[in-house]
């Protein structure tokens, strides 16, 4: 039987990741990203975050090039194209598909004011049983800016989209969109399953301005003849799969039914639940979208919980108490040295920005409960990573008051999941089993692919040969000692907000 390959894009803020997996296998065959130092990002004003969406196109392109050379995978193998990208941006194309600004991408904080205004005249309890959240600083909001201050500009739109759409509107010249990407920008009114009529109207946008929905697995479009002279693929190559990044980390680690929940803990990090009910969280402390296989009569909502301190903090305590020539392992160690609650150091873990678990609040790190006469830097080190696992802990309590029965968590072995410490305690508060996978974003996308082709029958063939590296069950023997540590640790940040 001939080779049979799918191809998956992972396009982020910093690179544009791409693979080819072997559809019969399951195995990668091969991946690349670009650029190999992180993709720059203009912030004109501080707040602001801004990339061309036309340089994601030309790293998709060199990694797409990269790979089939590494591969040696001809064209006419690769069967069926998936995109995952990174959520809320704003890309705004006019009629000839051409960008008419820079994409305002996800870390972009100017519409802020836009979305609390539209919350408070439209009225929190239609926005959230409608939108599920605050309009906040998502893609419609960061549009109205636009309509607002960029009036002429705005007049040329034909239509906009998210940078994941704009990726599949450059391999086929199709523009079209997903119910779970316009969830993700506020455009989606889950009670009466369809645009969000009452939003679109308070913002005098016009209907016409979204491009057509497709589902998220499905024939979405073709490669045209223009992007298959471009990029080498074949023409008519399926596109077949796309959507946003944190719901394809889920869809990665074969996370789709309600109770199962994905996480990632590099820099920022995120807990991400599937939930079997329509429910919000009435604060906005979480976000609710349309996970990828939510149907009008199969609610299949993603729960996403983000906890902007994680590994930034591990880092910072490397450089700054330890130091940078200390590699992360010997960090570990110094750690597994102090006990479960780290002698009464605590670390309330938000340095990097205002927490929306914390209603948007900015309160910084601490570090509390230090005595000069019996601490070391061995205390901080774990104080900090028990810290970052409190905050996890502290917004999964938010999920749990809105139905999600929390047993198991997926994650990638990287980052913080790397440290056992880590893990440990994450299983200890919680009292969930983990298991680490040997995954990525561009691989997930990859197996959407082929779901939506029809190569694979549902999820559970596509992902049957998932790594599966570890298993992690919660220490019933020491579950009283994690969880009177995250309580001493939760009495201090309630002290602090």
């Amino acid at each position: 039987m001939a080779n049979r390959y799918l191809l998956g894009f992972d396009v982020g803020s910093s690179s544009v990741k791409a693979s080819l997996v072997n559809a019969d296998s399951g195995k990668c065959a091969a991946t690349a990203f670009f650029p190999e130092r992180e993709a720059p990002i203009t912030a004109v004003k501080t707040g602001w975050a801004e990339q061309d969406p036309e340089m994601w196109w030309e790293n998709a392109k060199l990694s797409l090039n990269k790979i089939m050379a590494d591969a040696g995978v001809k064209a006419e193998e690769i069967k069926a194209i998936g995109i995952s990208y990174q959520m809320h941006g704003l890309v705004c194309v006019d009629k000839d598909l051409k960008p008419l600004r820079p994409a305002i991408i996800w870390c972009d904080s100017r519409a802020v004011p836009y979305g609390d205004k539209a919350f408070h005249n439209i009225g929190a309890e239609t926005c959230l049983q409608h939108l599920l959240n605050s309009p906040g600083n998502f893609t419609a909001a960061k549009l109205a800016w636009v309509k607002e201050n960029e009036p002429e500009l705005y007049n040329k739109i034909y239509k906009v989209m998210l940078p994941g759409d704009y990726i599949a509107m450059k391999l086929s010249g199709v523009a079209n969109t997903t119910i779970s990407g316009l969830s993700e920008g506020m455009f989606w009114d889950f009670k009466e399953n369809k645009v969000a009529d009452f939003l679109m109207d308070y913002y005098g946008f016009d209907k016409s301005i979204l491009a057509d929905i497709v589902p998220t697995f499905s024939i979405q479009s073709e490669v045209s003849a223009e992007a298959a002279a471009e990029t080498g693929l074949l023409k008519g190559t399926p596109i077949t799969y796309r959507a946003g990044d944190q719901p394809n980390n889920a869809v990665s680690l074969n996370v789709f039914n309600p109770g199962e929940i994905a996480s990632t803990a590099g820099t920022s990090g995120v807990v991400y639940g599937v939930l079997g009910d329509i429910n919000y969280d009435k604060k906005s402390r979480v976000n609710t979208f349309a996970h990828v296989n939510h149907e009008a009569d199969m609610t299949r909502l993603g729960v996403l919980l983000c906890i902007n301190g994680t590994g930034i903090l591990n880092a910072w305590v490397r450089r700054n108490i330890l130091s940078s020539s200390i590699g992360y392992a010997e960090m570990n160690d110094l750690a597994a040295g102090v006990p479960i609650g780290s002698e009464g150091v605590s670390v309330i873990p938000f340095g990097n920005g205002a927490e929306r678990v914390l209603e948007n609040k900015e309160i910084g790190c601490a570090i509390t409960g230090l005595s000069f006469n019996k601490h070391t830097n061995a205390h901080i080190v774990r104080a900090a990573q028990e810290g970052i696992v409190f905050s996890f802990c502290y917004g999964m309590e938010i999920m749990q008051q809105m139905g999600m029965d929390i047993r198991k968590i997926h994650a990638g072995k990287a980052n913080m999941f790397l440290s056992d410490i880590f893990r440990q305690t994450l299983a200890g508060v919680s009292g969930a089993t983990i298991e680490l996978y040997d995954t990525d974003g561009s691989v997930g996308a990859a197996k959407g692919a082929g779901i939506g082709a029809g190569i694979y029958k549902d999820n559970n063939e596509a992902f049957a040969t998932l790594d599966k590296l570890m298993v992690i069950e919660p220490n019933e023997s020491k579950r009283a000692e994690y969880l009177h540590a995250y309580s001493e640790w939760k009495s201090r940040l309630n002290g602090l907000v």
